[in-house]
């Protein structure tokens, strides 16, 4: 069971306020491990591995490093990069190989969503296949939450937090006028719409969205003008919020967002639908409308991050290191929930790599109500135990006290 040598840590895909938690739980406990000789951090993900541009972590003030816990976006750097099938095309993989071998690394651990998922799995098997001794393990990210085989993921919480926060917010001054305002809300969020259901969380506490709109069900546009006018004429106001890859019945999305504009993986870079459908309303209603976009506020507002789920970013790398340390090899930890006493709390668990690539969770169809404009109370229930707690943050100046890291290339 006991392996010696060098491991490598990479972030890959779209960051969260508490990313570096996990990658922080990774290097602490990495570099008290005796197995584990070195631990080195990849510049932007695979990329910085493929071009041996690797730091040593060891280097780093252990200050400086705990400050990670509070510090949002990815603090290694992150890419979208897709690797080829390796019967494709083994270019990547020999290069992976090599590096690996020159540093004797025999720990590999990617922190990142699904695609990076992809890209852990696919690296696990190359190294099984051709019969290097490394232990591979995925640690969850993504505020999507819309990892396979987890309860929920590191970045959702806080992410949530943030939007329905920011709705409470914005419901206040939307309403301090004589005259009345339609205010669409556009939330991130592909295919699922757990970010945009969070907003649900601000109208159950009395200020939050009179709808919102879910990518799990088909859009209709007559039936969302029809809910807008009739919940303005009854109340003088209304707010929405939409996620932004809500789609018609025949697939295409309603921010007509174009295939030809997309990520490393293939994916629509979508965008501007809340001025699309305000411009919509304004045209066919004749009311005042103002469209919010939260885009990038939503996944790095680390002065909005939940404790509980900086807690557990953390506990979701230290149980990578810990795991693979003991042996255990070609999982993604993941989450389950529990209640003890009528308390949440919540226990790691190992997933297969090749179970969680490229599959997608979604709200479950039962907790969207039935005129697909908003959701119902165990979507609440779900989310309300993973927003709670409020971290001590660092603070300079009253400004946050993000990490300062020294980055020292490995030679």
């Amino acid at each position: 069971m006991e392996l010696k040598g060098a491991c490598i840590v990479g972030q890959s895909g779209g960051p969260t306020s508490v990313i570096n938690a996990s990658v922080y739980g990774v290097i602490h406990t990495a570099l008290k491990n005796p197995n584990i000789t070195r631990v080195l951090g990849a510049e932007h993900g695979i990329k910085g591995v493929l071009n041996d541009r690797l730091f040593d972590m060891g280097q780093e003030d252990p200050n400086e490093l705990a400050l990670l816990k509070y510090t949002p976006s990815s603090a290694l750097g992150s890419c979208r990069y897709k690797m080829a099938d390796p019967d494709v095309d083994e270019t990547d993989y020999k290069r992976i190989l090599e590096i690996f071998q020159k540093y004797n690394v025999r720990y590999f651990f990617y922190n990142g969503g699904n695609d990076s998922m992809d890209t852990c799995n696919k690296i696990s098997k190359y190294m099984q296949r051709v019969g290097y001794d490394c232990r591979v393990m995925g640690v969850p990210k993504t505020i999507d939450n819309d990892l396979y085989g987890t309860d929920h993921c590191p970045g959702y919480g806080s992410a949530a937090k943030y939007i329905a926060t920011s709705c409470m917010e914005v419901y206040q001054d939307a309403r301090v006028y004589d005259t009345g305002m339609v205010c669409i809300i556009e939330i991130m969020g592909r295919h699922a719409g757990w970010l945009a259901g969070a907003a649900a969380l601000a109208t159950a506490y009395g200020a939050g969205p009179d709808l919102v709109y879910l990518p799990e069900v088909d859009f209709d546009m007559d039936q969302f003008l029809a809910d807008v006018e009739r919940i303005y004429k009854e109340r003088g106001n209304c707010m929405v919020a939409v996620s932004e890859g809500i789609h018609y019945a025949d697939g295409s999305f309603v921010s007509e967002a174009k295939t030809s504009a997309t990520d490393g993986f293939g994916h629509a870079q979508l965008g501007g639908l809340a001025a699309m459908l305000a411009q919509i309303v304004k045209e066919k209603l004749g009311v005042k409308v103002r469209g919010i976009e939260l885009s990038l506020l939503q996944r790095c507002g680390a002065h909005l991050a939940s404790e509980t789920d900086i807690e557990e970013a953390f506990m979701a790398g230290k149980a990578a290191v810990e795991n693979a340390a003991a042996g255990i090899s070609d999982k993604m930890v993941g989450f389950e929930r529990a209640y003890e006493g009528g308390h949440y709390i919540c226990r790691t668990r190992l997933l297969n790599l090749t179970d969680v690539a490229n599959t997608e969770k979604k709200v479950p169809l039962d907790w969207i109500n039935e005129n697909h404009n908003g959701v119902k109370q165990p979507f609440i229930d779900y989310v309300l135990p993973l927003i709670q707690g409020e971290p001590c943050l660092p603070k300079e100046d009253s400004l946050p006290r993000f990490a300062r890291l020294k980055k020292v290339l490995t030679k």
